[in-house]
């Protein structure tokens, strides 16, 4: 087997996707300490960060409590290169979390014991189901009371239309918390709650009809453990890769992050079944990740990494061939060469130099401003990956610059923000006012923080009454132009200069659609 042929097989890229506070960023930390790519775990409590996680690494997310930025983290396990994506949980973040879901080529889904399926998770898991992407569902928290097992998987089932297939079963929960049995490897695993991962009790235990099950989880747990574990094998259909790997179902582990329980049997199995680098649609073709040639597309773009240094980092997911440290690659939309002297791998904040990176990997390129989400870049062919989204936001202000002075850095942020896609701008025709739109509400905070903190800048923020913005498009030239002419007040350009409607209430947008046939109405612009 060739070097590439290897190193594509070694490759796992996967996001981790919640509701927040399901426990998503502790048990990344977790993932990461079993790969010893940390020593220590910063303990997430309650929100009040005493020693941040390591994939939380903007200021704004150490004093929340919360993810608002995807993370990237490789290490190495078992031989292998995994590529974690930490994707934020809250809702106002979404957008990142989908254009992430594109960058990947499987999912494990965090759900709360207690809490059961929440909103966020149906959003995400839905996108997931739309590009067919294996899930593997952690159901987390087991230390604590909550929802019984059966009801859970039936839930599942149900709210997220999944066919689910149990590989762990919990034994108890709460104070009468045992431990879980591992179906999957035939063994019993015995939770100790003031241990450490080390004093974690693994029993292989081929047959759960052993006496000696008694002996170490007590005699009515045993008689419960072995009914349930007869019904799962009854209800639920037996463990198949290749309908996992189709997206057909999903196996579903239970343990407890914040005690590292339950952990490394997803592990362990994650890197048995999950699949290697997948194939990428492309607007002219299919992308195989064994060709020889290199693609790979621009999913996130973040700025001020490092605060002390203005620097920009666009995250690439190589599709194909070989990346390598200063060779030239076509940048399709810009039609020019570029070469890249320092191209990093990602644990976290910190970055390591890399000299090359195959297909699942995710490569962080220092940029100047010549990046958008989207980008491709090629050895030469014409290539435009598809389904990288921006959505048409709900919620919108007015911007202004609140200190005149500081027109150069206030302009200059907003750009950057912009086009790391944290919300969209949108400038009025008619008198050339900014208005930014988002997802949710907490993205005007970010903003107005990053701004300050950043770039130096201050923003003031005026509400404005509009109900959506959405792209417009039009075959009759005609049509569009007197479109554009009666409705001029309504009239905005997105940042790339997309014509942009501006309806102020759900009836007039109706209304516009009724009276305009010949206009396309577009809610999601694939970039």
């Amino acid at each position: 087997m060739s070097n590439f042929k290897k190193e594509l097989q070694r490759r796992r890229t996967f996001a981790i996707i919640a509701h927040p506070d399901a426990g998503k960023t502790t048990l990344t930390e977790k993932l990461l300490l079993f790969g010893g790519a940390i020593q220590t775990a910063g303990a997430v409590k309650s929100n009040k960060i005493k020693k941040s996680t390591v994939s939380d690494f903007m200021e704004i997310e150490r004093q929340r409590g919360i993810s608002v930025s995807t993370s990237v983290m490789g290490f190495e396990y078992r031989n292998l290169q995994i590529n974690i994506l930490d994707t934020p949980g809250h809702e106002d973040f979404a957008e990142d979390t989908y254009r992430t879901l594109t960058a990947v080529d499987s999912a494990i889904v965090v759900v709360d014991v207690a809490k059961g399926v929440e909103i966020q998770t149906e959003k995400l898991t839905k996108v997931c189901r739309m590009r067919e992407t294996p899930i593997i569902f952690f159901v987390n928290k087991l230390d604590r009371e909550g929802l019984d097992g059966f009801d859970l998987l039936d839930e599942i089932e149900q709210k997220l239309d999944v066919k689910v297939c149990p590989l762990s079963w919990p034994i108890g929960m709460g104070q009468r918390f045992k431990g879980v049995y591992n179906m999957y490897e035939r063994k019993l695993v015995l939770f100790n709650p003031h241990g450490k991962q080390e004093d974690e009790e693994i029993i292989v235990f081929e047959d759960l009809s052993h006496p000696d099950l008694e002996k170490h989880i007590g005699e009515s747990p045993a008689r419960t453990l072995r009914e349930e574990v007869e019904m799962l094998e009854t209800v639920y259909p037996a463990f198949d890769k290749a309908a996992y790997l189709r997206g057909d179902i999903c196996p579903v582990f239970f343990g407890s992050a914040v005690n590292n329980f339950g952990v490394k049997e997803l592990l362990d199995c994650f890197v048995d079944i999950a699949p290697t680098p997948r194939a990428r649609e492309t607007e002219e073709r299919v992308v195989q990740p064994v060709e020889e040639k290199f693609s790979g597309f621009v999913f996130k773009i973040f700025a001020n990494m490092d605060p002390r240094h203005r620097d920009r980092i666009a995250f690439l997911r190589v599709c194909s061939g070989r990346f390598e440290r200063n060779k030239n690659y076509r940048h399709i939309r810009l039609d020019r060469e570029f070469k890249f002297p320092s191209p990093t791998m990602f644990m976290a904040s910190k970055k390591t130099l890399l000299e090359e990176a195959y297909p699942g990997d995710v490569v962080g390129l220092y940029d100047t401003g010549n990046f958008k989400i989207g980008d491709t870049l090629t050895e030469g062919e014409t290539l435009h990956f598809k389904g990288i989204p921006s959505f048409s936001p709900e919620q919108f202000r007015y911007v202004d610059n609140a200190d005149p002075l500081k027109q150069k850095q206030f302009a200059k942020g907003l750009e950057q923000l912009m086009d790391e896609g944290v919300a969209q701008m949108f400038t009025r025709q008619s008198d050339g006012r900014r208005i930014i739109g988002t997802v949710g509400q907490l993205q005007f905070e970010v903003i107005q923080h990053r701004l300050n903190a950043e770039y130096n800048a201050t923003c003031s923020y005026e509400p404005v009454s509009l109900h959506k913005a959405c792209w417009i498009s039009s075959d009759d030239p005609k049509a569009l132009e007197e479109f554009l002419d009666r409705r001029k007040r309504d009239i905005a350009r997105d940042k790339d200069g997309n014509l942009v409607f501006l309806a102020e209430t759900a009836w007039v947008l109706q209304t516009v659609q009724e009276n305009f046939p010949k206009i396309q109405f577009h809610f999601t612009s694939e970039v």
